[in-house]
């Protein structure tokens, strides 16, 4: 099992999963172009992606999609009204774009999206399973509910957001409408919330966490995984025995990931 985060943060988002054989992007936020380049680095092709999975309609989450489904006729899965709030929908070939069941069979991957709380027209989440192993993403939501608990649950992997310092937010540059949203429910989670909400997690005995979505102007890689770090420990978590941490950027693949 691999995980590879291409990329994260409001300029961008893609995630490449490969379980089982089988292929997975989760987002194509970034361009075509920059996402063959990274698979091509990785010693995986952009042509045998076997499903794009798409979790909103938000620009950084849709950016690359036009040109991987036009130029490699590549399936992608989104929700009714997520394709239909999508600003690139009309360019995109019909036969390409698929509506997401609850649950969703792709080679030897179980997909089953999950209801997470942004200001989007129908977004999840996404839990993988493909033997034993389980996969999950979960990078803009502004509130953990009982169902998103639920979903992060015994993960082996986890994509999670670690979006904004609440203190870097309060005091920076933006607006106070977009300070508003991101605090909201439907918005983005702290880093605090994300350290409590992994603190809290039913885990297995060792699951790797990526924080995702980090902020470039309210946020800080080290200083995410600092407070991930300080709240997991205090609460008797053992990083790198429990919990392995890893970093995502928004111009550079993450760490990578194999887990078996």
């Amino acid at each position: 099992m691999q995980i590879h985060v291409l990329a994260s943060g409001s300029t961008g988002n893609a995630t490449y999963i490969e379980m089982e054989n089988t292929k997975l992007l989760v987002d194509a936020g970034i361009s075509a172009r920059r996402i063959k380049q990274s698979l091509d680095k990785l010693g995986a092709k952009v042509e045998d992606i076997d499903g794009i999975l798409i979790t909103h309609e938000h620009r950084d989450h849709v950016n690359g999609l036009t040109t991987l489904l036009k130029k490699y006729n590549l399936p992608a899965y989104a929700r009714p009204d997520t394709w239909q709030s999508m600003y690139c929908r009309a360019a995109l070939p019909d036969e390409c774009c698929r509506l997401l069941p609850e649950s969703l069979d792709i080679g030897k991957v179980k997909v089953e999206p999950f209801s997470i709380s942004h200001d989007a027209a129908d977004p999840v989440g996404f839990r993988l399973f493909a033997g034993d192993s389980k996969v999950s993403v979960a990078t803009d939501l502004g509130f953990v509910t009982p169902t998103v608990k639920d979903a992060l649950s015994l993960s082996d992997v986890l994509v999670f957001e670690s979006n904004h310092d609440v203190d870097m937010l309060k005091n920076g540059s933006y607006p106070w409408p977009l300070k508003k949203r991101i605090l909201s429910n439907r918005g983005h989670l702290a880093n605090t919330d994300a350290g409590w909400t992994l603190a809290r997690l039913n885990r297995k005995a060792h699951t790797h966490v990526f924080l995702a979505h980090l902020s470039q102007e309210n946020n800080r890689p080290e200083l995410a995984e600092e407070t991930v770090a300080d709240i997991l420990t205090t609460q008797g978590c053992r990083l790198g025995e429990d919990v392995t941490l890893h970093l995502t950027y928004p111009e550079k693949i993450s760490g990578i990931c194999e887990h078996k």
